[in-house]
């Protein structure tokens, strides 16, 4: 495994990618500016200290909003949670000193199997991709039992106090999303068993592409699991899918958490909300950090539509256990919603 940090280390002076690492891209893959959002779209925003308020009338107001971005969206900010801000900054400072590591240090992570509990790499699954992404990983399962890899100093210790943090955060937004189902509260929590529910930490490195034009940090898709919360060092490359056209995710709104909905809540949903496609494309001056906490049931759990969803309506999906749907996405080329596509009915 060559990662692309060890690629452009060997090469310091490199003007083109190697063919290794070019895309061949479609007309929906057009470059898009970085940093240029169009000044109509407005991306949901949600204020989670109203999301939790004892106001009855201002929960349910930020409830209704919710599942209208679910809806709508599939993506939103949240912000006024309860994760530090220091606590953000460090954990991505944590994420950077890990990708700073010498290629032996990091290799010493190095992954196998999806389900392996830590997995440092590079692209997306290398032993079925004919064309690598230019990004390098590290993935680690931090839920139900946290494990973490022990350099650099101090890195373990933020991540936990970090992962427990966004745990909050997510029980709160999935709490709203079982009321705005017309569910109860803790729907979600006990039907999925979401106290054994898989968290993976997934750090990415995004470095500086000679021919970013070429090139694709990971290709559109969609996310196992059932909310997605990200967070970067400031450098755009997040682009959303949103009726029919990408949009940039601007990377410097203070201390706001970026939320997505996943594959596990549009089939609990029975497709009312949608598991939002997006990508994340590269630029040729500066190194983007994104963190990613993917919050999913437990691996026994199968996930079907919601009994209370489909009385009236015949069920969209049908259910699949979640370990196996795991290493389905996993184990397969990346590409949009293809595995979701399977359990279409």
């Amino acid at each position: 495994m060559i990662s692309v940090k060890s690629l452009l280390a060997q090469s310091p002076n490199l003007t083109s990618i190697p063919p290794t690492h070019t895309i061949t891209k479609t007309p929906n893959d057009e470059a898009v500016t970085l940093g240029h959002i169009d000044p109509e779209v407005k991306i949901p925003i949600i204020d989670f200290s109203l999301l939790t308020s004892s106001n009855p009338d201002q929960r349910s107001k930020t409830i209704a909003e919710l599942g209208r971005a679910c809806e709508d969206w599939g993506f939103f900010m949240v912000i006024n949670h309860c994760v530090p801000e220091t606590l953000m900054s460090a954990v991505i400072d944590g994420c950077r000193g890990f990708f700073d590591l010498s290629e032996e240090e990091k290799l010493e992570f190095e992954g196998k199997h999806v389900l392996d509990p830590i997995r440092y790499g590079t692209s997306f699954n290398t032993s079925v991709e004919k064309v690598f992404y230019w990004r390098d990983f590290l993935k680690v399962i931090i839920n139900p039992h946290f494990q973490f890899p022990n350099k650099p100093s101090g890195f373990s210790e933020i991540t936990f106090e970090y992962c427990k943090k966004i745990r909050e955060v997510v029980m709160g937004i999935l709490e709203g999303i079982s009321e705005n189902l017309g569910l109860e509260a803790y729907y979600i929590y006990k039907t999925l068993n979401l106290d054994s529910g898989i968290q993976v930490f997934a750090a990415n490195l995004y470095p500086p592409c000679p021919q970013p034009e070429l090139a694709m940090g990971l290709p559109p898709h969609s996310d196992q699991g059932l909310l997605t919360l990200l967070i970067q060092n400031g450098i755009g490359g997040l682009q959303i899918q949103h009726e029919g056209k990408w949009v940039n995710v601007n990377p410097n709104i203070p201390n706001a958490l970026l939320v997505n909905t996943a594959d596990h809540l549009e089939i609990l949903s029975n497709g009312k909300y949608k598991s939002v496609v997006h990508r994340a494309i590269v630029n040729n001056n500066d190194t983007r950090i994104s963190l990613a906490i993917a919050n999913g049931p437990a691996l026994d759990a199968v996930v079907n539509p919601a009994s209370k969803l489909v009385e009236n309506h015949s069920p969209a999906y049908i259910g699949m256990k979640y370990k196996d749907y795991m290493e389905l996405q996993q184990s397969s080329s990346l590409t949009g919603k293809s595995i979701l596509d399977r359990l279409r009915l």
